[in-house]
């Protein structure tokens, strides 16, 4: 297996694992997030208050993981399907009332010394609204 697929995988395992420390440990200091429909945010201090955010609002299990490796060793990309329920309100977004959802999503990532760099992350964000009936 090659680096970037292992690293990506790492990555993926954490989010599953709920485990924030190896998950923020997996990035630069420097990292840039691309939220999907949203801003870029840089840095692994910004990236902790998301997951964070995320945790809050959000139960979400990541399965059916495919990831592909770039031609170069700094690029590579997962498609998946996420498994959540939405158990917070999110600040713009429908009230939650624990409701259920599965959603397809990609990634994008950026490797550096072994580390992300860069990701970005993409759902359809009307499929989400309709799913949790807003």
């Amino acid at each position: 297996m090659d680096e970037t697929t292992k690293v990506i995988e790492a990555y993926y395992a954490a989010f599953n694992a709920g485990d924030k420390a190896a998950f923020l440990a997996l990035l630069t200091e420097d990292v840039a997030h691309d939220i999907n429909q949203g801003e870029r945010q840089v840095g692994r201090e910004a990236f902790g208050h998301f997951v964070d955010h995320m945790t809050r609002c959000y139960r979400e299990r990541l399965e059916d993981i495919v990831i592909m490796a770039g031609a170069t060793p700094d690029r590579g990309a997962a498609e998946f399907m996420v498994h959540g329920a939405y158990i917070a309100s999110d600040d713009g977004l429908p009230e939650a009332t624990g409701q259920t959802y599965v959603l397809p999503a990609g990634a994008f990532f950026t490797l550096r010394d072994g580390k992300v760099a860069r990701i970005s992350n993409y759902y359809n964000l009307q499929d989400w609204i309709a799913q949790v009936g807003g």
